[in-house]
């Protein structure tokens, strides 16, 4: 049974808040997908491992998760302001 006075479709800034958290729940997963990805780089036959670029490349997606965070957390902690000829009841 449909529900009544629910919009069907949600407004544009709650929206997009959602998916910014989202983003901000998946950051951590991702972050460690890419922190182990130096694990499967396989050196060719007879050669040690480069740990010079794979520091380097630890060291990069340290500071990029880092600025990713930064850029999620103010839109965030930002309070969410409702419109007032909004659908809310």
């Amino acid at each position: 049974m449909k529900r009544p006075g629910l919009p069907l479709f949600l407004q544009r800034r709650p929206y997009r808040r959602r998916r910014k958290i989202d983003a901000a729940r998946l950051l951590p997963v991702f972050g460690a997908f890419l922190l182990l990805l130096p694990m499967l780089w396989a050196p060719p036959e007879g050669q040690g491992r480069d740990t010079g670029s794979d520091g380097l490349f630890l060291f990069l997606v340290w500071a990029g998760l880092i600025a990713v965070a930064r850029l999620l957390a103010p839109s965030l902690t930002a309070e969410e302001h409702r419109d007032p000829g909004g659908g809310d009841g």
